[in-house]
């Protein structure tokens, strides 16, 4: 099992962080299927080959993921939307 796990500091208050947080997670469900729920500061995230979650934090968010055995093949391409989302939103 292959891991991702990204620490990307944002200066965003929390309310603002979280409804970023928020619409990435939407997009994700509708284009991937990817099911979500919050749990307090803690997005958490699964779909078939994918869990993980998104720590909202006062300066930073705490994206942490396990792929699967399949998934795991395109874990470099995986990160690197990840970054690039993080970068545009945060």
């Amino acid at each position: 099992m292959s891991r991702i796990d990204i620490r990307h500091p944002h200066a965003l208050g929390r309310a603002q962080a979280r409804k970023a947080v928020e619409q990435i997670a939407r997009t994700l469900a509708e284009r991937f299927d990817i099911q979500y729920d919050w749990q307090g500061d803690v997005l958490e995230f699964r779909r078939a080959g994918v869990d993980g979650r998104i720590a909202l934090e006062d300066a930073a968010l705490h994206v942490q993921a396990k792929l699967g055995f399949l998934t795991a093949m395109f874990k470099e391409p995986i990160e690197q939307e990840i970054r690039r989302v993080l970068r545009e939103k945060f």
